[in-house]
């Protein structure tokens, strides 16, 4: 028996359909603008459910596992990668992690209906994939923690409803820069920056649809309340996901590309030159059909990663495999989509232009190319956790 069902088609079927109907056409309008996700947009995938997928029915979400997440996403990546992405700041509530039951009976159901949406604050203006470098601090002063430093590509710090702040409570011992570290969960208005908090847009080439901050922390107080989970365990926190944010960043390259294959197939058939639609030249034959087997063989991985996950079976090896290969394959496969388009494919008239700036980002975040060589290189040479 394959990896899909019945009801893995139909809820792939319904959001490739929902996708195309209500996404695409947001997109093609706004990203050339650098507009924002619209809040109606927003409020109808919060009705379809996308930002409880994952989160259990107990706290109002579907109770699917990260494989139907997944499907949801590369189908709303072939449209935006930034509703795929947005979809996450539900479901990576999804495990409480460090969370109190008390807490995730507050703040599930909220992330569920599409209300509570957050944006982490983690990396610094020299601090990336090297978590444990983390130098904003956290000091107590009373009953609270005061917090000052600055963070960087905080993504969709104004519009939500919540911050996930790291910041150093404590040194580290030597050795062990990854400890110290503490995360806070702070509610604040939407639309705005909370009070010692200020911050800028970051200039980006892609990933248009919302904005990404460089935030300054100034004195910025906290409630002892605010920390979640225990003090110095945030890095446990923050990477005990990366499984999932990685089949996750997977699926969202595989939608990119698979657009750009969608786009490159119809404009081929429609592009005449020589008196003949393009599509009857070898040479675009060719590169269709090596898009389509590279795709493929992402998908597949990707399924595989998110079945081991879904059964509880160790695969952080396998989930940096497929994050390395989907991304790098997305760039590729988006960038023969521009060149079957030619001189249209390099104007903003076409949508494989878009995937292609945004399949470039799957290679940095979630973890850079590099470090998921890293991970996995340990891994076959028996280095690193066991």
């Amino acid at each position: 028996m394959g990896y899909m069902t019945d009801e893995r088609r139909m809820i792939q079927e319904t959001a490739r359909a929902f996708a195309l109907k209500e996404v695409l056409p947001v997109a093609n309008r706004l990203d050339p603008e650098k507009g924002d996700i619209p809040r109606e947009l927003i409020q109808k995938l919060a009705d379809m459910g996308y930002f409880g997928i994952v989160i259990p029915e107990q706290y109002g979400g579907l109770g699917l596992g990260v494989f139907e997440y997944c499907l949801i996403t590369e189908e709303l990546a072939r449209a935006w990668m930034s509703v795929a992405s947005i979809i996450a700041r539900g479901n990576g509530l999804s495990a409480g992690r460090g969370m109190s039951d008390a807490q995730r009976a507050v703040f599930l159901p909220r992330a569920a209906r599409g209300e509570f949406l957050g944006a982490a604050a983690m990396s610094e203006p020299d601090v990336g994939s090297d978590l444990g470098n983390i130098s904003c601090r956290a000091r107590k002063d009373g009953d609270s923690w005061v917090i000052t430093g600055n963070k960087y590509w905080c993504t969709f710090a104004d519009g939500a409803d919540f911050l996930i702040i790291i910041a150093r409570t404590s040194d580290a011992p030597p050795g062990k820069r990854h400890l110290g570290l503490s995360m806070f969960f702070v509610e604040k208005k939407r639309g705005t920056l909370p009070k010692g908090c200020n911050g800028a847009p970051i200039p980006k080439i892609g990933y248009f649809g919302w904005k990404t901050y460089e935030l300054a922390f100034d004195n910025f107080r906290v409630e002892a309340a605010d920390m979640i989970g225990e003090e110095g365990q945030a890095f446990y926190y923050a990477t005990s996901g990366l499984e999932t944010a990685r089949a996750h960043t997977a699926a969202r390259a595989i939608g990119l590309a698979q657009g750009a294959l969608d786009d490159s197939i119809r404009y081929a058939g429609e592009r005449r030159q020589f008196e003949r639609p393009i599509s009857d030249f070898q040479a675009i034959r060719f590169k269709i059909a090596e898009m389509a087997t590279q795709i493929e063989a992402a998908r597949q991985l990707n399924y595989f990663v998110c079945e081991q996950i879904d059964t509880g079976q160790r695969c952080d090896k396998e989930a940096s495999m497929v994050k390395l290969f989907a991304s790098e394959m997305a760039e590729r496969v988006c960038s023969e989509g521009i060149q079957i388009h030619g001189g249209a494919g390099y104007t903003t008239l076409h949508a494989v232009e878009r995937h292609w700036r945004d399949a470039r980002l799957t290679k940095i975040f979630e973890g850079t190319s590099e470090i998921q060589k890293r991970i996995i290189s340990d891994r076959l040479l028996g280095r690193g956790r066991n």
